[in-house]
């Protein structure tokens, strides 16, 4: 098999996925699953689309992880794996559909507006 490549996104986080056959080793930025994500649940996160396709063990990912928060990232990785999983084999879609992993989250953090402290919240009106 040719490797394979996706792109996920998640707020200001971009993840370049690049799937290829192997032992199930996930490479972030030079560095392992575990060592780039510490927290259990980050790790489940990414992980949740390679155990719906039932896959933990057949493919090497290697990933670029650029901007955003550690959610964000997770997230975009996330996504960049099911869409990975899908231009491998297109009949798990479904099963992850379901569980909206192929959904982007189009989700961004508001703009600030001028004369405004933050995007929404004004300063105290005085009306005298």
């Amino acid at each position: 098999m040719d490797t394979v490549n996706a792109l996920g996104r998640r707020k200001a986080a971009i993840a370049r996925v690049h799937l290829n056959d192997g032992t199930g080793k996930i490479i972030i930025n030079k560095r392992e699953l575990k060592d780039y994500f510490p927290v259990p649940e980050m790790q489940n996160k990414v992980l949740r689309p390679l155990v719906i396709a039932e896959a933990e063990t057949k493919y090497d990912i290697v990933v670029t992880l650029r901007g955003g928060g550690y959610k964000g990232q997770a997230e975009a990785l996330r996504l960049g794996i099911a869409r990975a999983l899908v231009k491998i084999d297109a009949e798990i879609k479904p099963a992850l559909k379901l569980e909206g992993l192929m959904t982007r989250d189009s989700r961004v953090v508001e703009r600030k507006k001028p004369g405004q402290p933050k995007a929404r919240k004004k300063f105290q009106f005085s009306k005298r």
